[in-house]
């Protein structure tokens, strides 16, 4: 159906906002973040907050959130018993957010607070969920090697064309966390959840900035292990692989069947050599091999759901000096 086409100027814009950052060792740059947000949001909306969740950072970060929720009355904090991921730290603030549209971004600057007007602009326009997306990546070779890998997994899980060019940088409505309510599993893509709620994607094009403090605390490990969790938490897309080698390689061994009954017959004598039955033996253990631990990654997802581990697990939080 058509999307609907709306502009800041309606009546029922502007939205109320609620920013979510996830915080994890950026105690330089919290401050200037706060302050740069404290001179676009007023702009944009009557109502609005910035609920920082510390996802059990080894530096001064907490401190900092403590302090600046004294400064600025529109700003939360939340901290987080440990380290529990970017993704589930997010979870944690959606779900304590209070107003109409969400914004999710970074905490190293790299995602200019002046472009939320640009997302809600487009959100306006009918959709439910617009992505910042980078105009040009400023990571390096293997971390750019990595998110791209990352991307294409999310492809996978998500079935949506947008999902190469998605980002921390987002906006969409509160009201598709009903979605994912009853949602408990430690393996999170917030990415992947909004596609439980909505198939009205879009994203824009705006500028990251280059990092200000500090490293990318995403390493290009820990990116192939995100996509790995995707694609297997949330796709059967490597099952349905592990059935696929496992049939070409059932349709390989019954074509050197009959090759080798094929061969007797007409020439009364069979495939010598040790070398080429060690190699069959090989490949097929190998393939086997592959497609049980396919298997295997699946069943530790049950394992662990199973288990009931906490998506997060909250500390304490920090309020505004005159939060309602």
């Amino acid at each position: 159906m058509p999307i609907p086409k709306r502009r800041m100027s309606d009546p029922n814009y502007p939205p109320s906002l609620s920013v979510i950052i996830p915080v994890y060792r950026s105690a330089e740059s919290l401050t200037e973040l706060t302050e740069a947000l404290g001179q676009t949001l007023p702009k944009l909306t009557g109502q609005y907050e910035v609920l920082f969740v510390n996802d059990g950072s080894p530096d001064d970060s907490w401190e900092v959130i403590t302090t600046l929720t004294g400064r600025f009355p529109w700003v939360r904090g939340i901290s987080l018993m440990r380290n529990y991921g970017q993704h589930n730290a997010l979870l944690c603030g959606i779900r304590q957010a209070r107003y109409d549209v969400i914004v999710t971004m970074d905490d190293d600057l790299q995602h200019p607070p002046a472009e939320i007007e640009r997302l809600l602009n487009k959100l306006a326009e009918g959709y439910d969920v617009v992505y910042g997306s980078p105009e040009q990546e400023q990571h390096g070779l293997w971390r750019n090697l990595a998110s791209q890998i990352t991307k294409i997994a999310l492809q996978s899980s998500m079935g949506v064309d947008i999902a190469r060019r998605v980002s921390a940088f987002r906006v969409f409505r509160t009201e598709l966390r009903r979605a994912f309510a009853d949602y408990h599993s430690p393996y999170v893509s917030i990415d992947v959840l909004l596609t439980w709620g909505t198939t009205r994607f879009a994203a824009l094009h705006v500028p990251h900035q280059p990092r200000k403090y500090g490293q990318s605390n995403y390493t290009f490990r820990k990116l192939l292990t995100h996509a790995l969790n995707m694609i297997t938490g949330f796709s059967i897309l490597p099952l349905q692989f592990a059935s696929l080698i496992g049939f070409i390689f059932t349709l390989f061994g019954l074509i050197v069947f009959i090759y080798v009954i094929g061969r007797y017959l007409l020439e009364g004598g069979v495939v010598p050599g040790f070398a080429f039955l060690a190699s069959i033996i090989a490949i097929f253990s190998g393939a086997q091999l592959f497609a049980l631990g396919i298997i295997g990654e699946y069943l530790a997802r049950v394992h662990f759901r199973s288990m009931e581990r906490p998506v997060y697990t909250v500390r304490t939080t920090t309020f505004g000096a005159i939060d309602d």
